[in-house]
């Protein structure tokens, strides 16, 4: 009878450890879906005149790979005039987004005017994490004006 007993007392004992144990565990696996990213260039040139074309040469460095993961690229001129297109051939409006299909990937600003220019180029992916880069081009005028000034000192 005392062997029953004690028994019957370990197998509730092993039951509501098992329950406990159970109940704690989230039956859901936790996958994680957004990577931290960055987008990284080679130096890009500083002066351009009308018309010229700067090339920037851009990685994608992704700090973990989730299939899913979709990224999209899009800019804002808010200084000058030119135009950005990617090395596909497609010509990107200002603020426009588009798929961004590959890690490494040169995009080529040509210049239409002779004024200082400043590109924001923007990286999201779908997760809402973005990179931003800031690209200032001065005109090749002010190129000219600096040699001048330093040939005069």
């Amino acid at each position: 009878m005392k062997n029953k007993i004690l028994n019957t007392i370990w197998v509730m004992g092993v039951l509501s450890f098992a329950v406990f144990c159970l109940s704690a565990c989230d039956h859901e696996l936790d996958i994680q879906q957004a990577y931290p990213f960055t987008v990284e260039t080679m130096p890009v040139q500083k002066h351009i005149a009308k018309g010229q074309t700067a090339e920037i040469r851009c990685t994608l460095k992704r700090q973990g790979r989730f299939e899913d993961a979709r990224y999209i690229i899009r800019y804002f001129q808010p200084d000058g005039r030119g135009r950005l297109k990617m090395d596909n051939g497609m010509v990107f409006k200002p603020n426009d987004r588009y798929p961004l299909t590959k890690e490494e990937f040169r995009l080529y600003y040509t210049s239409a005017s002779t004024d200082q220019q400043t590109i924001d180029v923007y990286v999201e992916d779908n997760f809402g994490q973005t990179a931003k880069l800031s690209f200032e081009f001065n005109s090749q005028k002010d190129e000219e004006k600096e040699k001048k000034d330093e040939d005069r000192k």
